[in-house]
Formats: C-alpha cells, structure tokens, sequence
C-alpha cells in the first residue's frame, strides 16, 4: 500500500522534482524530456512522479512558476528598496536574474502555455508584469516619466529582452574578452548603459 503522503513529503518532492526538471528542460528542450527520464534522474520509479503530477506539463508549469516568482520578487525588493529618481536599479536587476539564473529566464520567455489551465503559473506570471506596471505607473504620477504606463514597461521589457538574450547568447563580449580579441566593438556594459538612456530619455516629460 502506497505510503500517504504529509504536506511536507509533497513540498520536498515537488521541489527537488523542480530543480530536476528546470535543467532538463532548459538543456533538452520541452520536447526532449520524459517523466520517465525525470524519474530516473531523481533516482526514483517511473511512476512516482505521477503520485505528485498529472503530467510532464504541469511540471514544466511548475518550473515556470517559481522562476516568475524569483524575478519578481527580486524586482519587487529593489524597486521597494531604490528611491523614485534611481532609474537603473530595476533595469539591473531584471538583467543580473536572467544573468544568475539563465535556464530558469529562458524557460519563462521562450516557452508559452495556456495559463488558464495552470492558475499557480498565472498568478506568478502576473505578479511579474504587476510588478513592473506599478513601477511605470507610480514613476509616470510622479511626473518622472510620461505617457502610457502600460506601454512605457512594454517597451521597457523588450528592449531589456533583446539585450539579455543577446548577453546569455555571448553576442556582446566584456572588457576583458574584448581587450583579448583587440575589438573595437562596445561592450556588453557600455551597449547597456546606452539602451538604458535612450528608453528613458524618450519617456521623460517635454519641455518647453
């Protein structure tokens, strides 16, 4: 008879089963993993997994989840912590996650589910772009930057997107590779301290 299961033996599994699965997904893709191949790895029976999931989507959905929650509360703690008129503390922590955290930023973004069905990745999802909309909307009240809050963090995020994918990507080199290879091109630093200008000298309030 099966062993029944506390609140504490579900949470350790569905955690370890996470660290588990967000590299297998990231390195093999959603495609090229199996419960079977999970189970294996955690060193457990194939059919265990299925005692704490209905399928290998709900664990992708659960991996997405908590790395939403990760950015967003990383996010959430500078945004609370920088005062009004810093306009990079966001900016840097959006892209030191995804630097620290590689694997769990390409599976939020590169891959999409129907969050309908998934409410913990919905949520988490959410908390996320609530998040930056907030940040937008208090900084365009305060007259700090102006239009359409709603499309200022669109706008915001894509650009940091791009940089970000092209940083993991290794297609904007650091001072040190750099100064290796004797380029002249700019550096990851300097490309990013000239797209964080020009976003937000396009959003402040015209004068005059």
């Amino acid at each position: 008879m099966p062993k029944t299961l506390s609140s504490d033996d579900i949470q350790q599994f569905r955690e370890t089963m996470r660290r588990v699965a967000e590299n297998a997904f990231a390195t093999r893709g959603a495609q090229g993993v199996t419960m079977r191949e999970l189970a294996k790895e955690l060193g457990c029976s194939a059919m265990t997994p299925y005692r704490y999931f209905r399928d290998k989507d709900e664990i992708l959905a659960m991996v997405r989840a908590a790395a939403f929650n990760r950015f967003a509360a990383r996010l959430e703690a500078v945004a609370k912590e920088a005062p009004a008129t810093d306009r990079s503390a966001v900016s840097d922590a959006y892209v030191a996650f995804a630097l620290d955290e590689p694997h769990a930023y390409r599976l939020m973004f590169d891959l999409t589910q129907q969050e309908g069905v998934y409410p913990e990745l919905r949520a988490a999802s959410q908390r996320a772009w609530s998040m930056l909309g907030a940040y937008f909307e208090q900084l365009v009240a305060a007259g700090i930057l102006e239009g359409d809050p709603q499309l200022i963090g669109y706008a915001y995020w894509a650009s940091l997107h791009g940089f970000t994918m092209l940083a993991l990507a290794n297609q904007l080199p650091l001072p040190q590779a750099q100064q290796a290879a004797g380029s002249n091109a700019p550096t990851r630093e300097a490309v990013f301290a000239q797209i964080h200008r020009m976003l937000w000298r396009g959003a402040q309030p015209q004068r005059g």
